[in-house]
């Protein structure tokens, strides 16, 4: 992990959490509060419904927030919808953008991930920028040409001189148990590396790159020790305060 850029550990709670989830938020709080030398931003995207709530408990923890999505409008007749400007003024401070299961289940195009970048930073937030292969397109020897695609097409020009973070998510080791080698993990985040340096200079050098699949406890030190590897954007492992303590702790 790049000693000058301080790493982001964020978790995707997805479709889960009622509200008495926010009692392992709690204790994650909590269990912060005994690290002495925290060196990792930590950040929780829950659920809208516990967006509000979650914010102003994080705001005394130390933790931020983010939300899971956002329309690329402000405003308007989108039923359902949520905007870059509503997570913000529930305090979130991320926003999420072309997770693959949004890509896929909703068939988000990288100029609708990038719409919804731009709106984010507008609105105040970093965005969260996924890329990723699949399965498929992995074992056809395509995942350099995909995800330099996806980072081209979803990544605004905004970025430039605005933050931003991206998240590398092999699809196919999401939820799956299944984990790249490290040796795959450095190659994919250098090239990632190596083309934002090539598009953005010297901004380049200090977005991050978050790893996103299937990052747990028992694999998290050795892969945020991982060059170009920043932070890790966390699913399940994240709704349990002490998984997600000990991934944090791993950074």
């Amino acid at each position: 992990m790049a000693s000058e850029i301080t790493p982001l550990i964020a978790g995707n709670w997805k479709m889960n959490g009622l509200s008495a989830q926010l009692a392992e938020f709690q204790l994650l709080g909590e269990k912060l509060a005994t690290l002495k030398d925290r060196r990792a931003m930590v950040a929780i995207c829950p659920p809208a419904t516990l967006l509000a709530a979650m914010s102003e408990k994080g705001a005394v923890n130390g933790i931020a927030t983010g939300g899971q999505d956002c329309h690329a409008s402000p405003s308007g007749a989108h039923t359902g919808d949520i905007s870059a400007l509503m997570l913000k003024d529930a305090g979130a401070q991320f926003a999420i953008v072309g997770h693959s299961e949004r890509r896929a289940d909703h068939g988000e195009t990288d100029a609708q991930v990038r719409e919804k970048a731009q709106a984010a930073i507008a609105a105040g937030l970093t965005p969260i920028i996924c890329v990723g292969e699949t399965r498929a397109e992995r074992e056809a020897g395509q995942a350099d040409s995909v995800v330099a695609t996806q980072l081209a097409g979803s990544v605004p020009d905004a970025a430039a001189a605005n933050e931003v973070v991206i998240a590398y998510e092999p699809v196919w080791a999401i939820g799956t148990g299944l984990t790249p080698t490290n040796a795959d993990i450095a190659q994919m985040h250098d090239g990632i590396r190596k083309l934002l340096v090539e598009r953005f200079g010297g901004r380049g050098e200090t977005i991050r790159i978050l790893y996103g699949g299937s990052l747990k406890p028992a694999n998290a030190k050795e892969i945020l020790a991982v060059e170009n590897v920043n932070g890790g954007l966390v699913g399940g492992a994240s709704l349990l305060a002490n998984d997600f303590f000990a991934i944090i702790s791993a950074a």
